[in-house]
């Protein structure tokens, strides 16, 4: 199918001009607020600055120049707001397109390199540089520069409603509030999109089809009710690092990094299909795209096996340690405990939620020495599957990847969390999901120097605007919607 009376040059010029004039500034203005994540700012209902992005987004959006747009700020008491936008179709039988993205940020991660800061916006070869403009600034300005597109084609377009939350890097704990608030008002949308993914190169259009879910907690060890001098103890107290790698090799081989096989699941042959593809495509940069140190080397050279453990496979990570002083205070003292924090990856269709009830009772049944072991402050999120798209609308993304990337997009698992689309996928099981994004090679979302690939995003936004426009999606069968 073509999508009729979309002249995709003129597309693509539209909104490169737009986006280098309106977007960019813009954008620039939003990474300068320190808008942290509810998890990572404990002021955020006093000091305003969650608010103060919304406010900002939603003046820009009120001033985008859209016909038949209206947006507003919904508030539910002590949580971060949330900003719900509709535009009006040109036809109520074209249905509704919703709209996924986040305005809250994680936290800086210092250092940044020299002339770059979370807060301080650069433009530089041809990168925007500053926290949140890739994770997930830009959805809100290229969902609307996308429908922009449309109308001034002129092209038929169905309603959009745009779901932008602020509380995703916090594990989305308010999402399930909003979404019911506002459940009549969204109505049944045909197809969701979420533009809160990554990509694996920027020559591509990458379309993620899996997400992994995600088990957090900390683990406590305790021996002593003081530290002691280890000349004394040693020997005779054990250590309580040392049983919390006892504890680690319960869950994990730590000569290959294989996570217990409760956590495993059967991966979908379609999905081994897919990772097989994109491991051809991908090949060595799947590796360099991580900032190895001289001489170090990845888990396996197999870039299949690498593809499949990072989409497919649980994997452990230790991201945090309390009870530690720095080497440069550290005595000679045995010390009392030891906290470490603990983040899973899960597979995309494991149940989180019991997985983690099994994972505390294996890390805190019959501990080492009888030692006090506790797991707590956890948090699981589901992963996600996603399901087959209806033939018109898969023609319609690979209509527009060949006509603004010149070759056909990429199905491809990816290895984080979006607690959204696995809410939205089980209440709304009837529509169809594109799930994209713009975190490629070395953009580093929630590490150093995060920056948004300027002319992948502007290429994405067009891919957008030629979906929308081609009205490729049949009616939601039935009722789809859940509680």
């Amino acid at each position: 199918m073509q999508t009729k009376s979309f002249d995709t040059k003129r597309a693509a010029s539209f909104i490169a001009e737009a986006f280098d004039k309106e977007v960019l500034p813009a954008l620039s203005d939003y990474i300068r607020i320190p808008n942290l994540s509810r998890d990572f700012d404990p002021e955020f209902l006093s000091n305003g600055l969650l608010d103060k992005a919304a406010d900002f987004l939603l003046q820009w959006a009120n001033n985008a120049g859209i016909k038949g747009l209206t947006a507003e700020k919904v508030v539910i008491e002590n949580q971060p707001p949330l900003l719900f936008i509709e535009v009006a179709g040109t036809d109520p039988s074209l249905g509704t397109i919703l709209f996924y993205g986040h305005y809250d940020k994680q936290p800086p991660f210092l250092p940044w390199r020299e002339g770059l800061g979370p807060t301080t916006p650069v433009l530089e070869d041809g990168k925007l540089y500053g926290r949140g403009g890739a994770d997930d600034g830009y959805a809100l300005f290229g969902s609307l520069l996308a429908i922009k597109t449309c109308q001034e084609q002129g092209s038929s377009h169905p309603r959009c409603v745009l779901f932008i939350e602020g509380d995703e890097e916090s594990g989305s704990p308010s999402l399930e509030d909003y979404f019911f608030k506002m459940l009549k008002r969204i109505g049944s949308p045909r197809l969701v999109v979420c533009l809160d993914s990554g990509a694996s190169d920027y020559d591509t259009l990458w379309i993620t089809d899996s997400l992994r879910g995600l088990m957090l907690g900390k683990l406590n060890v305790e021996v002593l009710s003081e530290g002691v001098h280890s000349g004394d103890a040693s020997g005779i107290v054990p250590s309580s690092f040392r049983i919390a790698r006892q504890l680690l090799d319960r869950i994990e081989n730590i000569e290959t990094g294989y996570v217990n096989e409760r956590f495993q699941v059967n991966i979908p042959p379609e999905k081994y299909k897919g990772t097989y593809a994109a491991a051809e495509v991908l090949g060595k940069a799947i590796p360099e795209a991580f900032p190895f140190v001289a001489g170090a080397k990845p888990t396996t050279e197999d870039v299949f096996q690498m593809q499949i453990n990072r989409t497919w496979r649980p994997q452990l990570s230790v991201t945090g340690a309390d009870g530690l002083p720095p080497t440069a205070t550290a005595g000679n003292v045995l010390r009392p405990k030891t906290t470490l924090k603990l983040s899973i990856r899960t597979p995309p269709t494991l149940e989180t939620q019991t997985a983690l009830k099994e994972l505390t009772s294996i890390l805190t049944s019959n501990p080492p020495y009888n030692a006090h072991v506790s797991f707590v402050d956890t948090h699981a999120n589901p992963g996600w599957s996603a399901p087959a798209l209806n033939l018109e609308l898969e023609n319609a993304i690979n209509e527009a990847s060949v006509a603004f990337y010149g070759r056909r997009p990429i199905f491809i698992g990816d290895g984080g969390s979006i607690p959204f689309v696995d809410f939205f996928g089980r209440q709304f099981p009837g529509s169809q999901f594109l799930v994209t994004g713009v975190l490629g090679p070395n953009s580093n979302a929630h590490g150093p120097n995060e920056f948004l690939h300027v002319d992948y995003t502007k290429r994405l936004v067009s891919c957008i605007a030629y979906v929308i426009a081609a009205n490729a999606l049949p009616p939601v069968k039935g009722e789809n919607i859940t509680q």
